[in-house]
């Protein structure tokens, strides 16, 4: 395969590789000289779809394999830019399927990452072979237990759920949530980690407030988890739907959430902090209850206490308006991060409305930082019985100082207790008046003090 030592051999017109650092500027094929090599002009043709010029070069002697210093060939330009008369036209002239730029991209790789289904398909049926699964095994006995047939997953009716992240799929006839990741992601170390975390930890996680682990798919392209499907959706668009809950409802999902997330952070042997509790990472059921879900930035307590993020968070691993100050400062962190996002989701519940609603998405977290708190502003007596202390207590500046879900419950339990009783008492009064008047009416006569007692509480 012929390679060009000459900066002219560089060919960055159009899209570039898949797997390539982004470049600021986009050099030219074009020498100082005016004249230009025939095999770069060669790919420069393939990206501007010149068959003709393509046909002529390759009669000439051009190899149709050349590659430019990034390793890159004609066909990955045509490939890239979804010339599908062009890839024809080169594979049928002896272009090589499987050719890797110098980032380890192929012509299909490249095809796959700007979504030109046409080429992909020609490059399959011509023998291209997708990227091999970094978690794939060897030995067909190492394969997990969990592994499912991705010929079993059906995508016809895909709709995207839970911020993108998961997509609906038919999986031996019911619905499944599915997330994925696709060949283009392969080489992204941080990536395939993530996904191999969370893969590793949603195999150990059972109950009932969070969202269940079904299967996975590492040993194909792509590789993807495959958790149940919760139709009722996640309580984000519930709350835009429905505006503030009462106070009842509010308290009745809040148990759900820290009965799912004391799970967590009681799972034994590591405790599993979320780092990512959201509205819109937790479901509704068919009863109506929540679940938990999403565990792509999840961390385990495996030997230390306290975590630290390699890098600073930034607004594409979770939104800013439920991360807890710790984290947004890049500091060391513990289970009480997800404590801190619960404040301020049970507050939203009640109000009806986001955390700083009126402020910037980035810059709620610098609120956050100075110690500043999203306003109560709805009437004080939806917070009753203690559930505007338990709030502040939760997102108290002080990580040490917020309670764990285990206490959480408790609180929550002793607040659902009182409105159960007020509910009961409200009931049992008009039901006792009600009764009063009956007795009066089977005696014939009834006393001032009884009518009136009655009538106020009508």
């Amino acid at each position: 395969m012929d390679c060009v030592d000459s900066v002219t051999a560089r060919f960055t017109l159009g899209r570039q590789s898949s797997l390539a650092p982004e470049r600021e500027d986009s050099a030219t094929v074009e020498p100082s000289d005016g004249v230009i090599d025939p095999r770069v002009r060669l790919m420069y043709l393939a990206n501007e779809g010149d068959l003709e010029g393509i046909e002529e070069l390759l009669d000439s002697g051009t190899n149709v394999n050349f590659s430019d210093i990034d390793g890159r060939t004609a066909l990955h330009v045509a490939a890239c830019q979804g010339r599908t008369d062009v890839v024809q036209l080169l594979l049928r002239r002896g272009a090589e399927l499987d050719l890797q730029d110098c980032w380890g991209s192929t012509p299909l790789a490249d095809a796959v990452y700007y979504k030109n289904d046409d080429v992909i398909k020609l490059l399959e049926q011509h023998g291209a072979k997708p990227s091999m699964p970094p978690m794939r095994v060897e030995n067909a006995r190492e394969v997990p237990e969990y592994e499912i047939d991705p010929k079993e997953l059906d995508f016809s009716n895909r709709v995207d759920i839970t911020k993108g992240t998961y997509c609906i799929a038919s999986w031996r006839g019911i619905q499944v949530a599915v997330k994925a990741l696709e060949e283009k992601g392969f080489a992204d170390e941080d990536k395939v980690n993530a996904f191999r975390d969370e893969l590793a930890l949603l195999q150990k996680i059972r109950h009932p407030n969070v969202v269940q682990f079904l299967g996975a798919v590492t040993q194909s392209s792509p590789m993807m988890i495959v958790t149940e499907y919760l139709p009722k959706g996640d309580i984000h668009l519930y709350l835009k739907r429905k505006g503030a809950l009462k106070p009842t409802s509010a308290v009745k999902f809040a148990l759900d959430i820290a009965r799912g997330m004391n799970y967590l952070h009681e799972h034994k042997p590591e405790a599993i902090i979320h780092r990512d509790l959201e509205p819109s990472n937790i479901l509704r059921d068919d009863s109506g209850h929540l679940k938990v879900a999403d565990f792509g930035v999840s961390k385990q307590l495996i030997v230390a206490k306290t975590v630290k993020e390699d890098r600073p968070v930034t607004s594409q691993d979770t939104s800013w308006r439920y991360v807890a100050p710790e984290v947004y400062r890049n500091e060391e962190y513990d289970t009480k991060v997800d404590v801190f996002s619960f404040a301020l989701i049970l507050q939203e519940m009640i109000e009806g409305c986001l955390p700083f609603s009126t402020k910037p998405e980035m810059e709620v977290p610098k609120a956050y930082v100075a110690n500043e708190r999203p306003p109560f502003r709805a009437p004080p007596k939806l917070y009753a019985h203690g559930l505007k202390e338990l709030i502040e207590e939760c997102w108290s500046e002080d990580p040490f100082r917020r309670p764990t879900f285990k206490q959480i419950i408790k609180w929550l339990d002793n607040i659902n207790d009182q409105y159960a009783r007020k509910r009961r008492h409200w009931k049992v009064k008009p039901l006792l008046c009600l009764q009063n008047l009956e007795n009066m009416v089977k005696k014939g006569r009834s006393s001032p003090s009884s009518r009136s007692s009655c009538s106020t509480m009508r």
